[in-house]
Parts: C-alpha cells; sequence; structure tokens
C-alpha cells in the first residue's frame, strides 16, 4: 500500500500534469483564428479562438455618414457572430483535451475555466 506522501506526490503530480495541458490548449486556443460576418459579409471581424481580436474590415461601400447607424450595427453583429465561432472553437477544443485526460465533459478545472 502506498504511503500517504506517496499518493499526495502522485497527485501534486497529476494536477501539474493537467495544468501544463491546460496551458498548451489555452495557446493552441489562441493561435486559432475563426471569422465573423455581417451584412452579407460586407463586415468582417477575425479574432482568435480564444476571443482577442485580430481584425475588423469594412467595405468601402459603407463608408458614408448616412450608413454611420448601420455600420456600427453591422460590426456589433460580426463581433457577435465571432464570438459565438470563438465560444464553439473554444468549447470543442478543451472537451478534445478533456476525454484525452478522462475527464467528464464539462468539467472545470479550478482556475482554469
Amino acid at each position: 500500500m502506498k504511503s500517504m506522501e506517496e499518493m499526495m506526490k502522485a497527485a501534486q503530480e497529476a494536477a501539474q500534469t493537467i495544468q501544463n495541458q491546460m496551458g498548451e490548449a489555452q495557446a493552441k486556443l489562441d493561435s486559432i483564428e475563426v471569422e465573423g460576418t455581417a451584412g452579407g459579409g460586407l463586415v468582417k471581424v477575425k479574432c482568435t479562438a480564444r476571443g482577442r481580436i485580430m481584425g475588423v474590415s469594412i467595405d468601402d461601400s459603407l463608408m458614408k455618414p448616412e450608413e454611420k447607424q448601420m455600420v456600427e450595427d453591422l460590426v456589433a453583429a460580426a463581433f457577435n457572430d465571432a464570438r459565438g465561432k470563438a465560444d464553439r472553437v473554444s468549447s470543442e477544443e478543451m472537451e478534445k483535451i478533456q476525454s484525452g485526460m478522462g475527464l467528464p465533459p464539462g468539467f472545470n478545472l479550478p482556475g482554469m475555466g
């Protein structure tokens, strides 16, 4: 039978391994790009799967003072589209990692969520 000290050491090593894998997952999410669009592609927002905004593109045809309100609405819609895609990719990646570690889907590790 293992001593309490051996079990604690094994638990700490397992926790460190999980923390390392989660760190790698976060880095991977920061390297995956998604693009949200609105207005049939007139407004595009690129962001990482982790939610960091990479850029915004607005078609020249919208650059008129009278289109200001519509452009603002389209930019908000494109951001929301990008955020939704980022959330889906992030969830899929985290599920892959968790299943690889034998954790149940949706399991939140303290400090990792």
